[in-house]
């Protein structure tokens, strides 16, 4: 079926963009962990982490095992509705929770993962089916939003404040300078993800059955072709081809939320010894994140994901793994400096948003357009591995004050994911199911 009087596939790029900015938040947290240090919670660093990484589990575990058969069913409108129904949810009693560990881990890492986790998929699996011949730069694009989001929840807790260079709120000091506490501060956010992600899931729909944009052709690659073939999860899990891509994304997502979730701690305990005040450390830090790491991590799933729709996406994954591995060992060494935490943040944040384009569309590739809503949440499991041990890491090492032992192992173990990605191959023929 050609091009015809159907919806204008760009408004379910639109919409899936403003779930995505909403679903963002999660890398906003460390917005939030250096006040959940201090009175009245005095959370130690690794609570703060283990929030985080519960938030991360929770939000793998429930794509993979509600989320990508349940939209499949019904639709992606109805599963990314409820998704931001739950998350919105989940902020607002974390805000009720007072000082209580327990209450904000259930409210932000257990209700609040599960949503992004119900939401997350759906803008994927449908702009895949919409955009069958850009798979690498509408994937990229879509969850860009994601990255972006992480920059507007932070900056709206300190301002829009860059360094010493641009102000763009002059006079105003963010929520945090009016004197809102974090939990007035998670209410709010949890209203505006409830009413965010509803609007924008009103126009996330698949087209009709055998649509194909005007004038695209499927290449026709044999039976090995995203457009010949259709794995179940339980066809895909036993090929060595799933197990790289896993293995790959656990490593990936280890570097990029151990940093997220301990820059500003990290950043602070670097910067103090290199004789910077508490307070300047304090704006470097949350420039770092909220501009450096946040916009950068946006930015690299566009054009990481354009990338690959030339490059490929096998050689993509093995140059973005090697790029991460060489930043990681350098940022211990770095990070104690403004600018070599800048440096450091933003090219890291590059490359971990990089994932999020490259690995659907490597599912995609491998396993089938068609069913990528159902297999990719079991790729991004590796999501929900990597962010309890890089995050739990992280903040085991920081109260220690050993960050050596964070950094290194992690920026080794892209090294050798590059390695291995090289023998990514496609599946052969006689295992591929053909449509």
């Amino acid at each position: 079926m050609a091009e015809g009087k159907v919806m204008n596939r760009w408004l379910v790029v639109a919409g899936g963009i403003l779930i995505q900015l909403c679903l963002g938040a999660i890398y906003a947290w460390s917005a939030f962990t250096k006040k959940l240090t201090l009175d009245p919670y005095a959370f130690t660093m690794k609570q703060t982490q283990i929030i985080f990484s519960v938030g991360l589990l929770t939000f793998a575990v429930v794509m993979a095992m509600i989320a990508g058969n349940w939209q499949k069913r019904v639709g992606p409108r109805k599963v990314a509705t409820v998704g931001g129904l739950v998350l919105g949810l989940g902020y607002v009693l974390a805000g009720l929770a007072g000082s209580s560990f327990v209450g904000i881990l259930v409210g932000i890492g257990i209700l609040g993962g599960a949503g992004i986790g119900l939401a997350y998929v759906c803008p994927i699996a449908a702009l895949v089916k919409w955009f069958p011949d850009k798979k690498g730069m509408i994937t990229g694009l879509a969850v860009a939003g994601f990255g972006f989001g992480a920059l507007l929840w932070i900056m709206l807790t300190g301002g829009f404040k860059f360094g010493e260079w641009v102000n763009l709120t002059p006079g105003w000091n963010g929520l945090y300078g009016m004197g809102w506490s974090v939990n007035k501060v998670f209410i709010l956010y949890g209203i505006l993800f409830a009413v965010l992600v509803s609007l924008g899931s009103r126009v996330l729909v698949n087209p009709p059955e055998g649509w194909l944009p005007a004038g695209w052709t499927p290449h026709s690659t044999g039976a090995t072709g995203a457009g010949h073939v259709s794995f179940t999860v339980g066809q895909m899990v036993r090929t060595y081809q799933y197990w790289i891509l896993f293995m790959t994304f656990t490593v990936g997502a280890l570097a990029g939320l151990m940093v997220i979730g301990i820059i500003k701690l990290f950043g602070m305990d670097s910067l103090k010894v290199s004789g910077v005040d508490a307070a300047q450390a304090m704006a470097i830090t949350n420039t770092a994140m909220g501009l450096f790491y946040a916009l950068l991590n946006g930015l690299g799933r566009i054009v990481w994901g354009t990338l690959s729709d030339r490059l490929g996406r096998k050689y993509s994954i093995v140059l973005m793994s090697l790029l991460q591995g060489i930043m990681m060992i350098a940022f211990y060494y770095i990070g104690g400096y403004e600018w070599g935490l800048y440096i450091g943040a933003a090219i890291i944040g590059f490359n971990f948003g990089g994932n999020f384009a490259l690995f659907p569309a490597a599912t995609a590739d491998l396993f089938g357009n068609k069913t990528v809503g159902v297999n990719y949440p079991f790729v991004f499991l590796a999501y929900g591995i990597g962010g309890v041990v890089g995050p739990i890491l992280g903040g085991t090492m920081g109260d220690r004050h050993a960050w050596m032992w964070a950094f290194i192992p992690a920026g080794i173990a892209c090294l050798a994911a590059s390695a291995w990605t090289l023998a990514l191959k496609p599946v052969e023929a006689k295992a591929a199911p053909v449509l």
